[in-house]
């Protein structure tokens, strides 16, 4: 059997997004993401579009016309995203509630368990649908 590959990080990961202006808005607005356009060098005349955070991005595609090649399935509002942020998650969450974004789990706090460790997270859902996590580590 062959050696298998050693992955050691992730650069980006792509949403099919309904409406790129209503999920910029999301992501730059209540998550505090910055937007980015930017033309590929495969085709510099189409603008894309990307949330940057730390060292890691969001890439857009429109589910209307998504960037080839993309998932074989593409579709608006299948993903599960866990995001940290230093700011204390009980911070988060009444900053959230201040936004008037609905918080999931009876609006509360909760304990979960992330890659590394135990995690305390908030859920909502971004215009798509996507389930959004918003979590500090214990």
């Amino acid at each position: 059997m062959a050696t298998s590959i050693s992955v050691k990080s992730m650069d980006h990961v792509v949403l099919t997004v309904k409406s790129v202006d209503a999920t910029v808005k999301f992501y730059t607005e209540i998550l505090g993401m910055k937007h980015e356009s930017f033309c590929s060098p495969r085709n510099p005349e189409v603008t894309r579009h990307a949330l940057i955070f730390g060292n890691q991005k969001i890439n857009l595609h429109s589910a209307a016309s998504p960037w080839e090649p993309h998932a074989q399935t593409p579709l608006s509002g299948s993903a599960d995203l866990c995001f940290l942020t230093d700011m204390p998650v009980e911070q988060v969450h009444t900053q959230l509630n201040e936004a008037g974004v609905t918080v999931l789990e009876d609006n509360k706090v909760v304990s979960r368990v992330g890659a590394v460790g135990k995690l305390r997270s908030v859920y909502v859902r971004d215009p798509d649908g996507n389930l959004i996590e918003i979590s500090n580590y214990e």
